[in-house]
């Protein structure tokens, strides 16, 4: 596990002579001014470059033109009417505001999503929250998903572990460009049901990349399109010549590409903190940022320039929605588990990047958490914050017969219990003053340029379809 501690630390707990105080407080001024405060794995923490994005920070305009179109244009969708933007919009943090996602059947945008009706109503609440899609982009993110389902395998054809195994295509240029791929075959988030569409069948098939599976499919939609051909051309000069070369590999490669450059997020006060800036954060947020590299022992896990160590940990978060399918009714999630197949990682979740953290509730792999305060506050007490979880804080459009199995788990003694006993985290005490502090400094990890992302929102898409209905 990686520690942070400030070079000055010591010297103001460990002795009160006023020389000391005197000496700490200027080494923290020529510090704020030289950028070295933070320490992960006892090294300094270097100020993020283009380097550590993929493109080294500067990716094909055309690439990112059409990935951008794509990332908004419903007919990647079995049923023409949900896009990867609807639960990853520009509006909503990168997110979509809601605990559980609405999938296929919603109708409207953020929290005004609801769950439709009639032949039109979702089949099911997505079982996880909607993650945000800050910082992708840089190659530290190497798992995706909250379970890391997705990662670098050089083992496997096509170089990735994923869900879909040998079936996986070559081709795809990173762990973001293969995250794209698995959306698109999920029923209740974009394929919709068997018998409604031919995506939808094939999904419900398993049939992901044969000639008439999901990938082919959608890549058929596209080459059907004019606008689209001479837009993949232009991003593929070297590999398309013509419609009948596109391939889904292509528009997930895109589509990763224009994330990685929309919602890369590294010029925070934090950042501006560690590339010298000697007025970057206020006292109270100095003050936070001791904390979260001290005594409240936060970068134990968030560790490193993005704050996450990219591995998975137990910290008894409330489970609420429908489950995956697992446990004696299958409204279990295992977390890790399920991928791993090892009962030691039982309810461990990837550890989130915090960057931009204020703008992307709700919080924790189910959105059990609607503000930044209680999931601090859970932290510091996961245990007693478990058991004494207020369901009022989940943030989920009412549906009756969904509503009824969102708490199962969370309701269950037994099943809180055992969340509870494999959880890894001990209790912090810190003062309402120290929380005060911690809180500000997770506010100065925000990019003030991610808090007005409407450009990334195209007038139109090639389809035609519209954008919000």
């Amino acid at each position: 596990m990686n520690d942070v501690i400030p070079p000055y630390a010591l010297a103001m707990t460990t002795e009160r002579s006023f020389w000391l105080k005197t000496a700490a407080f200027i080494l923290l001024i020529a510090v704020c001014a030289t950028g070295g405060y933070a320490r992960s794995g006892g090294r300094l923490l270097e100020p993020v470059t283009d380097r550590d994005f993929y493109d080294d920070g500067n990716p094909r305009e055309e690439e990112v033109i059409l990935g951008n179109l794509l990332f908004f244009d419903k007919e990647l969708s079995g049923n023409r009417n949900i896009s990867c933007a609807t639960c990853h919009h520009s509006l909503t943090g990168t997110g979509d505001g809601l605990s559980l996602p609405v999938g296929e059947g919603g109708r409207g945008l953020g929290m005004t999503r609801d769950n439709g009706s009639g032949p039109d109503a979702v089949h099911e609440r997505i079982p996880r929250n909607a993650p945000p899609v800050f910082n992708l982009g840089a190659r530290e993110f190497f798992r995706m998903f909250h379970d890391g389902r997705v990662q670098p395998d050089p083992s496997q054809p096509s170089g990735f572990q994923s869900p879909a195994g040998d079936d996986l295509p070559s081709g795809l240029d990173n762990v973001l460009a293969v995250q794209a791929m698995f959306p698109v075959t999920s029923g209740a988030e974009m394929a919709g049901q068997p018998g409604e569409n031919l995506i939808a069948d094939a999904s419900a098939a398993g049939d992901l990349a044969g000639p008439n599976g999901v990938w082919g499919l959608l890549a058929q939609r596209l080459r059907a399109i004019p606008a689209y051909i001479d837009l993949f051309k232009a991003a593929y000069p070297n590999e398309i010549h013509d419609g009948s070369e596109i391939t889904y590999v292509h528009a997930a490669n895109a589509i990763a590409a224009f994330e990685a450059d929309a919602w890369r997020a590294d010029n925070s006060p934090f950042d501006r903190f560690l590339r010298g800036d000697r007025d970057c954060m206020s006292v109270e947020q100095r003050k936070g940022m001791r904390l979260f590299y001290g005594k409240a022992k936060c970068s134990t896990c968030h560790s490193g320039a993005f704050q996450t160590d990219s591995e998975f940990h137990a910290i008894a978060m409330p489970q609420i929605g429908p489950g995956k399918g697992v446990g004696t009714d299958g409204h279990d999630d295992f977390g890790r588990e399920m991928v791993t197949g090892e009962v030691s990682d039982r309810y461990s979740f990837r550890t989130p990047s915090l960057r931009n953290i204020a703008l992307t509730p709700p919080y924790g792999h189910g959105g059990a958490y609607g503000t930044l305060e209680g999931v601090v506050r859970h932290h510091l007490n996961p245990i007693e914050s478990l058991h004494a979880y207020d369901i009022s804080q989940a943030m989920m459009p009412s549906r009756a017969d969904l509503d009824a199995i969102d708490f199962v788990v969370q309701n269950d003694p037994t099943r809180r219990k055992a969340i509870a006993d494999a959880s890894e985290l001990e209790p912090v005490r810190l003062r309402e003053r120290e929380i005060s502090d911690l809180i500000s400094f997770l506010l100065a990890l925000t990019d003030p340029a991610s808090m007005d992302l409407r450009h990334d929102v195209p007038p139109a898409v090639p389809s035609g379809l519209p954008l919000y209905e």
